[in-house]
């Protein structure tokens, strides 16, 4: 009864999908003989936070979206900095991330279901529900709540952090898109977590050894589809070092996109809630934190609150730790000495987690 059911939801999203496509086509279709109405809109596209004049765009409620558009995905485990990265982002005049959307990791994995079941796919290929079918239904979806989640930008961001496990499957339907991977210290992520009681599915909240064993696999996972997509299209950003040197790394981030250099990324906290600026929602847990500037206070609060047998077991049961440059010995660590600025931030701000 619950597998006929689920089969009936998918079979329901797949159907929603395939609409979208068939709507998004018909417009296409439609808009290719309107010229004189393109080159209309085209004109009022004239600043920044407007759209891109692309060959074959779609114009739908006065937001201009394509799948070659240069789309940047933030991901990483949950409580790894990707809140934080999307407001410096967000800050900037060119730039519109916005809220997590929940939905697109959700999609996104339902689509990696359908994939890894051999009976699935044979049932699918045998309806005509080919790849291309499906390929070009989920670019259609994922655009439409990018693009209109927010207001109209330059450059379009999503931070849905576990979307990036399907970071490979992404840069396929979106090729000129790019990816950033937040890494943190898995000990302070998962403590977190855990302190601040932020519910992640499958994670045991109770248990420092669950957490730490689920966040190995989940930035494993991510952390090699980042290597297999390459230099050009991901770049890992830890967490700490941004904190540490915001100003550098924001500068490599921006560099790395392609996109100018804006000072507003280095004060997000000013402009949250302004038009263009930092929309934050109320009800995610990082909220709290984004709206004081970048500082330290929440580097190694981990630090004599993890079980001594869970520290004792560390490089076992998080091994990833060590790959991804951390002492898993280390307590503290040492991530290194901050920027003037960032010191003074923390001096003004009470801690945080």
């Amino acid at each position: 009864m619950v597998g006929k059911l689920k089969q009936n939801l998918l079979l329901a999203c797949l159907a929603i999908s395939s609409l979208t496509v068939l709507y998004l086509g018909q417009h296409a279709m439609e808009c290719h003989h309107q010229t004189a109405e393109e080159r209309s809109f085209s004109g009022l596209l004239g600043n920044s936070r407007t759209g891109f004049r692309l060959q074959g765009v779609q114009h739908i409620n006065n937001t201009v979206y394509h799948k070659d558009m240069p789309l940047v995905f933030i991901g990483g485990v949950p409580r790894s900095g990707t809140t934080l990265m999307r407001a410096m982002l967000d800050a900037h005049p060119d730039i519109r991330c916005g809220e997590e959307t929940r939905v697109i990791p959700r999609i996104l994995a339902m689509k990696q279901m359908w994939s890894r079941s051999s009976r699935e796919k044979l049932r699918l290929d045998e309806a005509g529900v080919t790849d291309e079918v499906l390929d070009s239904a989920m670019q259609a979806f994922l655009l439409e709540i990018i693009v209109k989640h927010g207001e109209p930008a330059t450059y379009f961001c999503n931070k849905d952090p576990f979307a990036l496990k399907s970071l490979i499957y992404l840069a396929k339907i979106f090729p000129n898109a790019k990816f950033i991977l937040m890494v943190r210290d898995g000990r302070a992520s998962v403590h977190s977590m855990i302190s601040r009681k932020v519910t992640i599915a499958g994670f045991d909240l109770t248990s420092y050894r669950d957490c730490l064993t689920k966040w190995n696999r989940a930035i494993e996972t991510m952390f090699n589809q980042c290597l297999e997509a390459g230099v050009t299209k991901c770049m890992p950003v830890y967490y700490e070092q941004l904190v540490l040197h915001p100003e550098k790394w924001m500068k490599t981030v921006l560099k790395f996109l392609n996109i100018p250099w804006n000072q507003a990324v280095l004060h997000h906290e000013q402009m949250i809630g302004k038009a263009g600026g930092v929309s934050l929602s109320k009800v995610e847990r990082s909220t709290d934190q984004v709206i004081k500037p970048v500082n330290l206070e929440a580097l190694s609060k981990w630090v004599g609150k993890i079980p001594p047998d869970v520290i004792h077991d560390m490089p076992v049961i998080a091994p990833m730790l060590a790959r991804l440059g951390y002492d898993p010995f280390a307590n503290p660590p040492n991530y290194g000495k901050p920027d003037y600025k960032v010191l003074l931030n923390s001096k003004k701000d009470e801690p945080t987690v």
